[in-house]
């Protein structure tokens, strides 16, 4: 039987509350998270650092993730990496706890996740927060200028006064006849 590696033991924990201890591990991502812009690849490592705490109610985890995500600048299209670290607190029902909070919790809420046996899954709540933490518009750098829409060169990249001629709107280009000088019209 192969088990996922963000699966934590909690049973030296017990049900003593007030029982902690920290969990450090790195695991690799099991699935492509995020976009064709911006994601986190399947198997890029992921860095967890948590806390695990015993509470009345179950186990409360709480602590950060760190990851690199890789896509491209919104702007100019060049590759880039960012380092997304997140914020993870998620509290584990004990299986007799998850039924007592699901009879007094709101219909509005989400049910708590439960332990299964003395092993807790963090897979969910990572994603959870790893994906919207991904940047919407990932650009290289703040004063990216992006790409000339006309030639698509990188105006980083081109001469000082990069411009084109503006182009002319077809329903008015017989009219740059009359603009023209007499005798280039007589031609």
């Amino acid at each position: 039987m192969t088990t996922s590696p963000f699966v934590i033991d909690t049973h030296d924990l017990g049900r003593r509350a007030g029982s902690m201890r920290t969990e450090r591990r790195v695991v690799p991502s099991l699935a492509p998270l995020g976009t064709e812009v911006i994601g986190i690849p399947e198997g890029t490592p992921i860095e967890i650092d948590v806390r695990l705490e015993a509470v009345m109610e179950g186990v409360l985890v709480t602590g950060t993730a760190t990851v690199t995500a890789t896509g491209v600048c919104g702007r100019c299209l060049r590759p880039l990496t960012e380092e997304i670290t997140v914020d993870v607190s998620e509290l584990y029902a004990y299986p007799d706890r998850a039924t007592h909070h699901g009879e007094v919790a709101d219909e509005d809420e989400d049910p708590l996740p439960v332990l299964v046996g003395e092993s807790l899954d963090l897979e969910g709540p990572l994603v959870d927060a790893l994906v919207p933490a991904l940047p919407f518009q990932p650009l290289c750098r703040p004063d990216c200028a992006g790409l000339c829409p006309e030639c698509g060169v990188r105006l980083d990249e081109a001469e000082p006064g990069h411009a084109h001629a503006e182009p002319i709107d077809p329903r008015w280009a017989a009219l740059t006849a009359l603009s023209e000088p007499d005798e280039d019209r007589e031609k």
